[in-house]
């Protein structure tokens, strides 16, 4: 079984990707980090050096090879991975579910205001401008993330029982 989990920054994508693998007993992959380990640089290395169309290339033929080869594994995009290269259908005709873990723009802000320093894109937006910047990026992305096989709306819900849904949903 092949899952793929998508969203914006700050969904949990990751965290959930971790604990499910763990449930699951399948290995979990971060597909920012099979990028860094293959390109043996910082993904913010690889954009400011290279360029976003180099990085963006790289990742679609990143995720095409992780998702051909593994078996079963849980794989954790990057935010904008579905938006580029045809890297959605990619993840649909190649993974078995793909699934959005949708949080509100004031769900996201209240997370990542905790991570900011972590997270080169947000680093230097004046907190009062996140919200309009994460909303913006939102809309942007939306027609992608929403083209997953199941939505997870994340709003209050701990990240247990997101794992509990999401296994619910591969019954």
């Amino acid at each position: 079984m092949k899952i793929v989990l998508v969203g914006y920054m700050g969904s949990g994508k990751t965290t959930i990707g971790k604990l499910l693998a763990n449930k699951l007993k399948i290995s979990f992959l971060d597909l920012d980090e099979v990028i860094e380990q293959g390109l043996e640089d910082s993904i913010s290395n690889i954009f400011n050096g290279k360029g976003e169309i180099f990085f963006r290339k790289k990742e679609h033929e990143y995720l095409i090879d992780v998702l051909s080869k593994k078996e079963k594994l849980i794989l954790s995009t990057g935010g904008g991975t579905p938006c580029y290269s045809g890297n959605m259908e990619t993840m649909l005709n190649l993974a078995d579910h793909v699934f959005y873990l949708k949080v509100s723009i004031p769900g996201l802000v209240k997370r990542l205001l905790l991570e900011k320093e972590h997270r080169p894109l947000i680093k230097n937006i004046d907190n009062g401008d996140l919200p309009e910047f994460i909303g913006k990026h939102l809309f942007e992305r939306n027609n992608f993330y929403l083209k997953a096989n199941h939505i997870i709306e994340c709003d209050d819900k701990d990240p247990e029982s997101l794992v509990a849904e999401i296994q619910e949903l591969l019954t």
